[in-house]
């Protein structure tokens, strides 16, 4: 009997129709099956992916509004046109004190949680007057347009731990990273931003603060990163994005 909700685990640089289509090779009885999935995560993003499988189609509009919980990891002092690491470095601040930041992010979270207000990401598939915002910023046309909000629940953000990498190994981790996603994304310009932060930064400390964030749909985990940063004044993305739950799904 098939099953009518796979759960499975979206790994980074995969796309949810890569997993749909993984699906399909490995088991023939899904072949000629509709199938979709509930809740999209970005290239790099991972964790918990929903395939709805034959009529449980009819029912996505009640999966997607299931409650997410995330682990993010938030590196602090750079700041990217995407709020992520995908994105052109447009803010840049070193600072020693950032290991000591976690005092400070503790007292902003509050600010974050209930009912919120959330601009989407100009790096998002959400359209405006028929394209979606990506092309907007790509074509560097955002001025011409009023980027949308829409209203978010966040039940709750908790810091789980502090670590740091070397300036070295921050710039391994995000060429790794970015090599892992297909299509156009602006990659090889994007690695090269990068390298020209990092270079002749080795030896530095950049640091990162892991959060877990419990919401409900429509949260952009990379927006709430970006938003602790211009909130603090440093500058912030998300390093790391993990989607751990989806309503009773976990990974």
């Amino acid at each position: 009997m098939l099953d009518n909700v796979i759960n499975i685990y979206k790994k980074a640089g995969q796309t949810p129709l890569d997993c749909i289509n993984i699906l399909k090779k490995e088991k023939d009885e899904l072949r000629f099956i509709p199938m979709t999935y509930a809740g999209r995560l970005d290239p790099l993003a991972e964790g918990v992916l929903l395939i709805l499988v034959g009529d449980e189609c009819l029912k996505k509009d009640e999966y997607l509004s299931l409650p997410k919980e995330y682990e993010v990891d938030i590196l602090l002092g750079f700041a990217t046109d995407t709020y992520d690491e995908m994105g052109k470095v447009i803010k840049f601040e070193k600072s020693e004190d950032f290991k000591n930041f976690a005092t400070k992010i503790q007292k902003i979270l509050p600010r974050f949680i209930g009912r919120i207000k959330q601009s989407y990401p100009p790096y998002s598939s959400r359209t405006v007057n028929g394209k979606p915002l990506f092309e907007w910023a790509r074509e560097g046309k955002l001025e011409e347009i009023e980027i949308p909000s829409h209203d978010v629940f966040v039940e709750n953000i908790e810091i789980l731990e502090e670590e740091s990498y070397l300036g070295s190994e921050l710039l391994s981790k995000i060429k790794e990273d970015i090599g892992k996603v297909k299509g156009d994304f602006r990659q090889k310009e994007i690695i090269n931003i990068w390298e020209k932060e990092l270079i002749n930064k080795y030896e530095e400390k950049y640091y990162v603060i892991k959060l877990r964030i419990s919401c409900g749909s429509g949260v952009y985990v990379r927006g709430i990163a970006n938003e602790i940063g211009e909130k603090l004044g440093v500058g912030a993305l998300a390093l790391k994005i993990v989607r751990t739950k989806v309503g009773d799904y976990s990974i």
